[in-house]
């Protein structure tokens, strides 16, 4: 049935309802095969427990084969792990009656990243996307009674050696510091290869969940709600019905309506509630049930939840230059929000109970836009669902940031794949506000000198840009085309060395920090959309102490100076420490100095932004939160603990409703 939740979260899952494994036509049979999996290192016998969801690192600490990745300098010991190939193992179970089963699919919604899968000693798959979800049949290879299910995780870096060498020229790879530098080659959240504010852990493993699915003549493996029309009488809603198998003689039954099997069906709404974001009104959801039968009898249930609103990204000339504003539901909002990355090197550490406190946070803050940035990941579907009941609109980057790519056929079909998968995955979601094709790629190539510093011919030069071009102007923008959610190529549109630049479209300013100016250069750098803008601060002395001990705790102290990965980071601190306060005596007082000093810089420049309201329609400070503890420009540390700054940024958004 039809129905509306407001504030609540209900994923679009599949109803997987328990089914005698003898009934054959019963509903779709599903079953997680996330236990009693082991691992070891490819051609040592020795084996070891592994969690399913997890990571080489977290099943290497379990069973106490490494220290902590994360205590002192740890970090710099365990880059031997990335370059191993490493494989994991378990026992699939099968009874006669589930053999009988027509179609039988092994589901893996993550992995992470470079595999070669066999099922009984047969090859059946290779992969090579942490962010693809993959299936296969494996009809043909199972048998009644025990399967043996082996997946070898290969080296990053030794399958992407080649690539590399047999390029006339070295791609810009983010911040990946190695000799070997492989991030662009590698479809994996970029941020593993090392960034300004984390390690180096390039991790491999079951990242998501295994399912083993069985079924007869058909499956619903997708449903895209596309909404055609919103009236404040009504509103038309279309269900693209997306399955697997035959559909002959099947009929739907939609929110209670049972009617011949037909791909694309429209329902009515009366008397709509639009969802807002936060602050601004309800978030209210729909949820919708579709039902696939066979003789009268449920084969297969899926249920949809969407909200009704209608978003457009405004950029185009105006009389101050060029504006870049979102109207929700018709109306200009302006966005006040935060970046956001991975809350864990680790990312199947990540708890439910982590990403509300999280997004929570973000709400009570006054935040009505957060921004996923392009090193990380697609993030899991709790993630957008609380985004969607919390009002927060996503910003979402396609995973890349930082790096040139390269534009050879086998990589540009994979990332089509996967821009494919991801669109359609988070569609459904009201909370969706803009595709943005990269983080600062196009900025770092005209006013970073890529060109001399990678000593480029005019020849190279011409072919990486042709083959920027061809994958952010052509291949991302047609995936998104057809839904309701706007593309741009690339954030920044405007570089910040250049004060005309301050008028037109999206904008990260790094005067303050990069450019080395006081907080005052605030003021006067006010762009239309500020994308990217903050300052660094330390996490208080118990995060401090969770990875150092008493040796430690100063700032010329091996550990310390490691933990900031920033290239500046501890001198424009201490500077701005001493220009805005006094000299710390100590380091817990330079601890919080540090987050005083940010939190007046954040203070100076989104009071900046918020009383250029027209000029300025958006700002979304760097960054939210951490992924491993340490020195950063977060407002929420890694373990959820509020720096003064978030205090700052609250009552700043919450003035501002």
């Amino acid at each position: 049935m039809l129905s509306i939740r407001p504030f609540t979260i209900l994923a679009a899952i599949i109803l997987l309802t328990s089914c005698n494994e003898q009934a054959p036509n019963c509903i779709l049979y599903s079953r997680a095969l996330n236990d009693n999996w082991q691992f070891a290192k490819a051609g040592d016998t020795l084996t070891y427990a592994a969690k399913v969801p997890g990571s080489i690192h977290t099943d290497l600490l379990a069973n106490n084969l490494i220290e902590d990745p994360f205590y002192r300098n740890n970090e710099l010991k365990l880059h031997w792990i990335e370059n191993e190939s490493w494989e994991y193992f378990t026992t699939i179970n099968i009874s006669k009656e589930l053999n009988l089963r027509q179609r039988i699919i092994l589901r893996f919604e993550g992995l992470d990243t470079y595999t070669e899968i066999k099922l009984n000693d047969e090859l059946i798959l290779e992969t090579n996307n942490m962010f693809r979800t993959w299936e296969v049949d494996i009809k043909k290879q199972l048998k009644s009674g025990a399967n043996k299910l082996t997946i070898r995780f290969l080296s990053p870096i030794a399958v992407n050696k080649a690539k590399l060498d047999a390029l006339p020229y070295q791609l810009p790879a983010g911040c990946e510091k190695t000799e070997i530098k492989v991030s662009p080659f590698t479809r994996k959240a970029a941020y593993h290869f090392g960034w300004d504010w984390c390690p180096r852990f390039v991790t491999c493993g079951i990242w998501r969940p295994v399912q083993l699915i069985a079924y007869d003549q058909c499956r619903i493996k997708d449903v895209q709600v596309n909404i055609e029309e919103i009236r404040d009488s009504m509103a038309i809603v279309e269900y693209d019905i997306q399955t697997d198998g035959h559909t002959n003689d099947l009929n739907i039954r939609l929110n209670n309506k049972v009617m011949p099997f037909n791909k694309l069906v429209r329902d009515t709404i009366f008397n709509p509630k639009r969802w807002w974001p936060n602050g601004l009104g309800e978030q209210s959801i729909y949820t919708s049930s579709i039902e696939l039968l066979k003789d009268g009898m449920v084969i297969d249930t899926k249920d949809v939840s969407f909200g009704l609103r209608t978003i457009e990204l405004v950029s185009e000339p105006d009389s101050i230059g060029t504006s870049f504003y979102f109207e929700i539901n018709g109306k200009p909002i302006f966005m006040k929000g935060a970046n956001y990355i991975p809350q864990d090197m680790f990312l199947p550490r990540v708890t439910d109970a982590q990403y509300r406190n999280l997004l929570v946070s973000a709400q009570e803050a006054g935040m009505n836009m957060i921004r996923v940035w392009g090193g990380g990941i697609y993030e899991n579907d709790i993630f957008y669902d609380l985004c969607d009941s919390l009002g927060l609109l996503v910003w979402q980057d396609f995973m890349f940031a930082g790096s040139m790519y390269p534009g050879d056929r086998e990589f540009i079909e994979n990332v089509k794949k996967e821009a494919i998968e991801n669109v359609k995955r988070l569609n459904n979601h009201p909370c969706m506000a803009l595709w943005c094709g990269n983080n600062e790629i196009e900025v770092a190539w005209q006013h970073w000198g890529w060109q001399k510093q990678y000593g480029y011919s005019p020849d190279d030069s011409t072919k990486i840009w042709s083959d920027y071009l061809h994958l952010f102007k052509e291949v991302l923008p047609e995936v998104v085309a057809g839904t309701d959610v706007p593309y741009v190529s690339t954030s920044p549109f405007s570089n910040w060395g250049t004060p005309d630049n301050f008028n037109h479209s999206s904008m990260h300013y790094w005067g303050v920090w990069h450019g080395k100016n006081d907080f005052e250069s605030f003021g006067k750098n006010t762009g239309r959309f500020m994308v990217e803008y903050g300052f660094q601060s330390y996490p208080d002395m118990e995060t401090i102490l969770s990875f150092a001990d008493s040796r430690d705790l100063s700032l010329s102290s091996e550990v310390m100076a490691n933990r900031q990965k920033s290239y500046i980071g501890n001198v424009e601190i201490i500077k701005m420490n001493e220009k805005y306060f006094n000299k710390s005596s100590n380091f817990s007082e330079f601890l919080h100095l540090s987050q005083k000093v940010q939190s007046l810089a954040l203070e100076k420049a989104i009071s900046s932004h918020l009383n250029s309201d027209g000029h300025c329609m958006g700002t979304l400070l760097w960054q939210l939160n951490d992924c491993w503890p340490g020195p950063s420009w977060s407002i929420i540390d890694y373990f959820g603990k509020k720096k003064l700054g978030y205090f700052t940024v609250k009552d700043l958004f919450l003035e501002k409703q």
